[in-house]
């Protein structure tokens, strides 16, 4: 099987080292990754940070979560989590109550609506492995490897 070369893809034939050329295409592959996710969620209506809030949810249900655990969790550490979670208010994925226990901090849930959005999307994912399938079980197992060892 014939696969795109990072050459071909960025039209770079030179590199000034194989240290170069695996750091960009680190960084082209993370990007291609990311489009496609995106396109994925956008036909459910989602962003990518708004399907990662969920899933975070999703494991501390039913146990409610604060906005600073979700912070703590995301995979993008950029995003604004309150205004995330804003959106996912307002379309009745999450609900938001003020903590019994303490006045200031808020409680944060995944509603029913927001379970069943995220099972159907779990359903669909395994159909569309966003070219990861093109990995032996171990090739997968040893990519991560390298990537935790890059952030050694």
């Amino acid at each position: 099987m014939q696969h795109m070369r990072i050459e071909d893809e960025i039209k770079q034939s030179a590199f000034k080292d194989d240290f170069q050329k695996a750091h960009i295409n680190l960084m082209f592959t993370a990007g291609w990754l990311q489009q496609q996710q995106s396109a994925f969620f956008k036909e459910h209506g989602l962003t990518l940070p708004q399907f990662n809030i969920l899933r975070i949810l999703r494991g501390q249900h039913p146990k409610p979560a604060t906005v600073n655990l979700l912070i703590e969790r995301m995979l993008d550490k950029t995003s604004n989590a309150s205004r995330i979670v804003d959106k996912l208010e307002t379309k009745a994925l999450v609900t938001r109550t003020v903590c019994p226990s303490n006045r200031r901090a808020v409680d944060i849930r995944i509603t029913a609506a927001g379970l069943g959005l995220l099972s159907h999307l779990d359903e669909l994912m395994q159909h569309y492995q966003l070219g990861l399938q093109n990995l032996t079980a171990e090739e997968a197992a040893q990519l991560s490897y390298l990537l935790d060892k890059i952030r050694d």
